[in-house]
């Protein structure tokens, strides 16, 4: 083999297989590491914040157009009657219970992380161009779209001096050159300050409405509209409460609420058009004296909550009560009025179920063979006729449809029990058995069997409260304006600079030379160049610089100097 050969056979790929083995790739922590990075760079982006402020707010639209679990838990019942199909679907997806859902918080917490990642540096940022100083005046300023050029009658010095006085409320800069002066004026950082307190209050907000989640509560109660009281001492006092995270229940803010009447106007088509109650409330020292002490009165409507104690008090809406009377065959008496659930909201036809226990009877079991219950129908306004129905909302001509059930109700076996309805399993049990079914208006009587009589005496209304706490609730209202006074200020404000370079005009003497024997209008002359740039492409420097020009070079334009 020649020395040719060896030297070919030496360069040959094959000569040396482990230099054809391909290059190792990075590690899988290197991959991850730059996986992650890649992710974060994403998230803190602000076409990122965008997209997820977008897809807040449009995730918020079903919690504002459909009823929701934690305000109504009546309406959410009534539209998964009314649609079937749909309502189950969109209960299950969380539709019903929007805030409180694990879609909402995800989208909520990237939002949360998304602006923190995007505001860190742009503070950062801000705060470095607060502290600098105005760019240098570029070399061709007849390049800028807007500038100027011309000479004045005065020196360098005074042509600085008026520049300085006519950008007053301008960040100002002047830099000697070997050939005069420069001066460099930025205005509008107010821009980027509106932007940031806009993002840092949106960030504020979502910061109060978790905390709003977290330590604030709200439930629901019907008071009786003929003095019954409510107190806020402990949420067994509830029909239903709704607790945050950090909230048990035990430290309540304390007050007493009493609704004296309730008043309901309605249009001549049944549908509400003002609801009013005549309440009461006590607070404070007011509580010690009990429910003699002091109550302060207040009208509580719609749109006018009772604040009280950090709590807000709404009247959610209105109903009936059919008042009935039951004397036992050994004379004693038992009378009790229990809310009904309207069915209708037009007409305010009501459905629900009073219930007696025997008083004075030797034995559990004789007391559980000899309860009562009153379940029917309850027309405000009653059409007439053997068929109950309601014709108007409003209490004109009130009459009960009722079935009377004697028995066993179930209500000691430790199962929880609807006031608006009796079990059917104890009817389908024979443990509870209809003794009869008549249709009353206030003032009849029915007799049973055994000699009990029930007599329909009138209907009292009651309300439905709402007590609702939020502890962020003024800081929410602070960071909600913040936020229109930001995006106010990051729209109206305009970021731009101006600059003008100062020179004085070497006067010329008959010769054309420079010299002593300069004619006399030429000395003390001096050249001056503007210009002005917008950082944004908002309208509206060009007639500000206009108006700099004429008010800095407005002596050469008379003289036709200005270029």
């Amino acid at each position: 083999m020649t020395s040719t050969d060896r030297k070919t056979a030496a360069n040959s790929p094959d000569a040396f297989p482990e230099q054809r083995q391909p290059r190792p790739g990075p590690g899988l922590l290197w991959r991850t590491a730059a996986s992650l990075r890649n992710i974060w760079r994403g998230l803190v982006s602000m076409r990122t914040a965008l997209v997820l402020l977008f897809l807040l707010a449009l995730g918020a639209l079903p919690g504002a157009l459909l009823p929701q679990h934690s305000l109504n838990q009546a309406k959410v019942t009534q539209y998964r009657e009314q649609h079937p199909w749909l309502g189950p679907l969109l209960d299950k997806a969380g539709f019903f219970d929007v805030f409180a859902s694990p879609w909402f918080a995800a989208i909520y917490l990237l939002l949360f992380v998304s602006l923190v990642g995007c505001l860190t540096p742009r503070a950062m940022e801000y705060a470095r161009a607060c502290r600098a100083r105005p760019v240098v005046t570029p070399r061709n300023l007849a390049r800028l779209p807007h500038h100027a050029e011309a000479t004045l009658p005065c020196g360098p010095d005074e042509a600085v001096a008026a520049v300085r006085k006519r950008l007053r409320g301008w960040r100002t800069e002047v830099r000697e050159t070997e050939g005069g002066y420069t001066v460099s004026a930025e205005k509008g950082y107010l821009r980027e300050a509106g932007n940031l307190v806009f993002h840092l209050a949106l960030l504020g907000l979502l910061v109060c409405l978790a905390l709003g989640k977290m330590f604030g509560y709200d439930g629901q109660v019907i008071v009786l509209a003929d003095g019954d009281q409510f107190c806020n001492t402990g949420i067994l006092n509830y029909d239903t409460f709704n607790a945050g995270a950090r909230v048990d229940g035990t430290s309540l803010s304390p007050f007493c609420v009493k609704v004296n009447s309730t008043d309901t106007e309605y249009l001549p088509n049944g549908q509400p058009a003002h609801y009013q109650s005549d309440i009461g409330y006590q607070a404070g020292a007011d509580m010690d004296a009990g429910p003699d002490g002091p109550w302060h009165p207040y009208l509580l409507e719609v749109n006018s909550p009772l604040r009280i104690a950090g709590d807000r008090i709404y009247q959610l809406g209105v109903g009936y009560a059919p008042r009935f009377t039951v004397t036992f065959p050994d004379g004693t008496a038992r009378t009790q009025a229990i809310q009904w659930k309207p069915v209708d909201p037009a007409s305010m036809l009501s459905e629900g179920a009073t219930k007696f226990d025997r008083p004075g009877l030797p034995d559990e079991a004789a007391r559980r063979r000899n309860q009562l219950a009153i379940t029917g129908l309850l027309a405000p306004t009653s059409s007439g006729g053997s068929l109950v129905t309601s014709v108007y909302p409003s209490l004109q001509n009130p009459e009960v449809a009722v079935d009377v059930y004697r028995g066993d109700l179930g209500l000691d076996d430790g199962r929880g029990q609807s006031i608006f309805q009796i079990d059917q399993r104890q009817v389908q049990s024979g443990l509870l058995k209809r003794v009869t079914r008549q249709n009353l208006v206030p003032g009849q009587v029915i007799k049973l069997d055994d000699g009990t009589t029930i007599r329909f005496d009138d209907v009292a209304q009651w309300v439905d409260l709402q007590v609702s706490h939020d502890p962020a609730q003024d800081y929410l209202l602070v960071f909600a304006v913040l936020i229109l006074v930001g995006l106010t200020t990051s729209l109206t404000i305009k970021r731009r600079r101006f600059w003008a370079r100062i020179g004085a005009r070497a006067p010329t003497g008959p010769s054309g030379s420079a010299g002593p024997d300069a004619a006399p209008d030429q000395r003390g002359r001096t050249v001056v160049q503007i210009g002005g740039l917008a950082r944004t492409d908002q309208a509206g420097y060009g007639e500000e610089f206009t108006r700099l020009r004429d008010d800095l070079l407005g002596r050469a334009r008379d003289q036709g100097e200005v270029t």
